[in-house]
Formats: C-alpha cells, sequence, structure tokens
C-alpha cells in the first residue's frame, strides 16, 4: 500500500521557516519533519511514497535527489576521469514520488492529481507536517474491517487552558485543571482511503476536508480510527521548538526506529 504526504501548501503559519523552503521541509533534529513521518511508516514496513508537492517543490526533488549521496561516504576520484566510489552506503529501501501537484491547488486536487501513480489501489493519506506514535498496523486492520470508504485517525485535543463547569443555571460549578477529556476529537491524518473517495473530488479547488469528507460521513462511509497517544502538528514556531526538545532529550515518542 503506497504512502500519499501532502506536502504542497505555502506554511503561512510558521513563515520564519517557510519562506525558505515547504514547510515539511522544515527539521527537526537536522532532518525534515517529512523524513520523520516517512521513517515511521517505514518501521511498520510501508516503503512506497507519493509526495504531493506544489510550494517551492524543487526542494523536495533536490532533498531526495542528494539524499543517497549524502547519506553514504563518497571517494571523488579525479585522477581516474571523475570516478566516484561508494563506502559504506546507507539509505531505507525506498521509493519515493514526488509529484508536482500545482502552486494553488487545495488539498483535494492535490489528492486527485495523484490518482495515476495508484494503480487503483487503496493507499494510505496524511499531511506533511505533523508526527504521531500510531500504530500504522493497527490502523490499516482498522479499516479492513470496517470495509468503509476511508478511515481517519482521530485525535481528541487537549485544551490549553483552565476549565470552568457551569451548571444550567449559569452558576460555576467547578475551576479545574484541563483534562484530554475536554477536547473535542479532530482530524489528525493518518488517513487509509479507498479508490472511490476520488469520485468525491471534483478538481483542483476541491478542499478534501470538505465536501468528500463530510460526504463520506453523511454516507457512512468514514470511520476514526481513535489515537490516544502522541500526535502534534508542526504549524507554528512554538510547535518546532517543542519537537525540537524532544528530539534532543531523546524522548520523541514518534521515534519508533533504531
Amino acid at each position: 500500500m503506497k504512502v500519499v504526504i501532502l506536502a504542497g501548501g505555502f506554511g503561512t503559519r510558521i513563515s520564519e521557516e517557510s519562506h525558505l523552503r515547504p514547510k515539511p521541509m522544515i527539521e527537526i533534529g537536522g532532518m525534515p519533519i517529512m523524513w520523520h513521518i516517512m521513517k515511521h511508516y517505514s518501521a511498520y514496513g510501508y516503503n512506497d511514497f507519493i509526495i504531493c508537492a506544489g510550494y517551492k517543490q524543487q526542494v523536495i526533488k533536490e532533498f531526495f535527489a542528494n539524499y543517497y549521496l549524502h547519506r553514504s561516504d563518497i571517494t571523488f576520484d579525479f585522477t581516474s576521469g571523475g570516478k566516484i566510489l561508494v563506502h559504506n552506503e546507507y539509505s531505507e529501501p525506498w521509493k519515493v514520488t514526488v509529484v508536482d501537484t500545482g502552486l494553488n491547488t487545495m488539498t483535494g486536487g492535490r489528492i486527485k492529481r495523484i490518482r495515476p501513480h495508484l494503480n487503483g489501489e487503496a493507499f494510505m493519506m496524511t499531511y506533511g507536517d505533523g508526527v504521531s506514535d500510531v500504530n500504522i498496523k493497527e490502523l490499516v486492520k482498522f479499516h479492513q474491517e470496517k470495509g468503509q470508504m476511508a478511515t481517519l485517525t482521530a485525535i481528541q485535543l487537549t485544551q490549553r487552558f483552565g476549565v470552568i463547569d457551569i451548571d444550567e443555571n449559569q452558576n460555576v460549578q467547578e475551576f479545574r485543571e484541563k483534562t484530554a477529556q475536554d477536547g473535542g476529537f479532530i482530524n489528525g491524518g493518518f488517513m487509509v482511503l479507498e479508490q472511490g473517495i476520488f469520485d468525491l473530488i471534483e478538481g483542483d479547488s476541491t478542499v478534501f476536508e470538505k465536501y468528500p469528507l463530510e460526504q463520506a460521513a453523511k454516507t457512512g462511509q468514514l470511520n476514526a480510527y481513535k489515537h490516544q497517544g502522541f500526535w502534534q502538528p508542526m504549524d507554528t514556531m512554538r510547535d518546532k521548538e517543542l519537537l525540537e526538545k524532544l528530539w534532543a532529550n531523546g524522548s520523541a515518542p514518534w521515534k519508533n526506529w533504531d
């Protein structure tokens, strides 16, 4: 099963970094956050990736074009016609297809544009700016058991502030610290999708999170895999600093590889 990663947006909420490169290429621990996402999938045996690029898509292409070179020890022998010798080569068993899905294309349009690369098969899809410790094999198993068109990973969003409980008479009953149960569930990405989802995507202007998912939900074709573990997007510099700190401390929950 192929893994589709949305990586074409402008990343305006983290413009301190995204004015230089696409948001999925912003680094955590010296490697793009998209690399961390790919490593997570790869640890579960999923190594065939399709990157939906757009804004500054050349940065993504150049990263993978040089990936093998940068991950190996190299001897450049100019005494024999510029011969290149590779030592201690190391690279992941990945197949990576980078598709320029347009500069202003919406999320649904980006997904529709890569349909020819899917060979008519079900696929996984996630956003290129969020990491999690979600169990991918359990997610796929859940989707297959449900037998519906689409499954998304549902994350219970924790409130950032203290909570007050108010009764029907508008009296404050309790003032307390937030808990995970105080937040509602949101779409955390890490989806599994059947080919039928393309029938709900009209074109480049389609926002995937609007009509396609809303219509799938209305027709009983959208399931939610509830994930109670770690999930963190990188929308702001504050988010980036949090992820950097977790990685530097050796306590990154999403790192499931050696």
